[in-house]
Order: structure tokens, then C-alpha cells, then sequence
């Protein structure tokens, strides 16, 4: 494992695609910024390995994710930048 040291809004570089920032540090936790192209998936490790035990359960690796991923991409996507995941508010239908 390579063990680097950065400071907030300095930037490692994976390959020549990928880019992860430090975005913010706040006592023990810090926050990255990750920049991938659309082809290179990106997960946090627990939905990393959900994925991979569906696909395993489900014996295809070639069915759509199960509503255990599809709830945990759901949360990622709908988490808003203050750091929870908790979805935003609805907003007022017209």
C-alpha cells in the first residue's frame, strides 16, 4: 500500500483519469473529491462490496443491481454537500 501525505485542496492523481482531492479535513475525518470518468466506477467499499454479493447471490453478473444497491446509489446520489445522507427536501410541485 502506498501511504501518501496531502494537505486540503492538494490533488493525487491515479493513472492520467483519475483525481482524488482533498476537499476538506475536520478532526479524524477527511473529505475527498474524486474525479472519474463516467467508464471508471467509483464506490465507498460497504456498497463496493454489496454490489459484488448480489451479483454473487444472483448467480449473473449480468442482471441489474438489487434494491440493496439500488437504495445505497440512491442515498450516495441524493446526499447533498453537507455531508449527510439524508435526501434533500422535495421540493414545492406546481
Amino acid at each position: 500500500m502506498l501511504v501518501l501525505s496531502r494537505q486540503r485542496d492538494e490533488t493525487i492523481m491515479i493513472g492520467d483519469e483519475v483525481e482524488i482531492t482533498i476537499v476538506d479535513i475536520r478532526g479524524d475525518k477527511v473529505r475527498l473529491g474524486i474525479s472519474a470518468p463516467a467508464h471508471v466506477p467509483v464506490h465507498r467499499k460497504e456498497v463496493y462490496d454489496a454490489i459484488r454479493r448480489e451479483k454473487e447471490a444472483s448467480g449473473n453478473g449480468s442482471k441489474g443491481p438489487g434494491p440493496l444497491v439500488e437504495s445505497l446509489a440512491n442515498r450516495k446520489k441524493h446526499a447533498h454537500s453537507g455531508g449527510n445522507n439524508e435526501p434533500p427536501a422535495t421540493p414545492p410541485t406546481k
